[in-house]
C-alpha cells in the first residue's frame, strides 16, 4: 500500500512534535546547581577578591597542594611559617552539590593537612581563603582527586 504525501507530511509532523515532547520531558527531570544562591551580591565584592588573589601573586614562593592517601595538603610560603593563618579551604564540585567539601583551619606551622571524607573521586575547584593578623588572602585552583 502506497501512502500518500499528506499522510507522510503528517507522519514527519507527528515525529517532530514528539521529539520536541521528548527533550522538554529529559530537560526538566535534569539537575542544575547554583554555583552559589547569593552570587549577585558576591559579584559586587568580587575587587576584593582580585585584590587577595594578587597578594597570594606577590608572596614569595607559590603554594604546594598535594593529594595523597585521601589527604589534601597545603604547604603555605615561608613566609607565613610562624604566623597564626585562619582560614577556609572549600572544595567545590561543578558537577554535584552534594559533594561540595568545606572545612575552617587555624594553622601557625606554614602549613595544613586535611582529611577527606569517602567521596566520588573527580575533578574539584580549590578554594582557599585565609588571612593573617593584617591581610586576606584568596587562591583557587583546579585539582583532581
Amino acid at each position: 500500500m502506497k501512502l500518500s504525501w499528506g499522510y507522510r507530511i503528517l507522519f514527519i509532523y507527528l515525529a517532530f512534535v514528539s521529539g520536541i515532547i521528548f527533550l522538554v520531558f529529559k530537560a526538566s527531570g535534569e539537575r542544575y546547581d547554583m554555583v552559589t544562591d547569593n552570587y549577585y551580591e558576591q559579584e559586587l565584592k568580587y575587587q576584593e577578591v582580585i585584590d587577595q588573589k594578587s597578594r597570594v601573586a606577590a608572596l614569595s614562593a607559590p603554594l604546594s597542594i598535594t593529594h595523597a592517601n585521601d589527604q589534601l595538603r597545603i604547604g603555605f610560603p615561608p613566609e607565613l611559617k610562624g604566623i597564626q593563618l585562619k582560614g577556609q579551604v572549600f572544595l567545590y564540585r561543578p558537577s554535584d552539590e552534594k559533594s561540595d567539601i568545606k572545612k575552617s583551619f587555624v594553622t601557625s606551622n606554614g602549613q595544613f593537612n586535611m582529611v577527606l571524607p569517602s567521596h566520588p573521586s573527580g575533578m574539584y575547584e580549590l578554594k582557599l581563603s585565609w588571612e593573617d593578623d593584617s591581610q586576606q588572602f584568596y587562591y583557587e585552583q583546579k585539582i583532581f582527586l
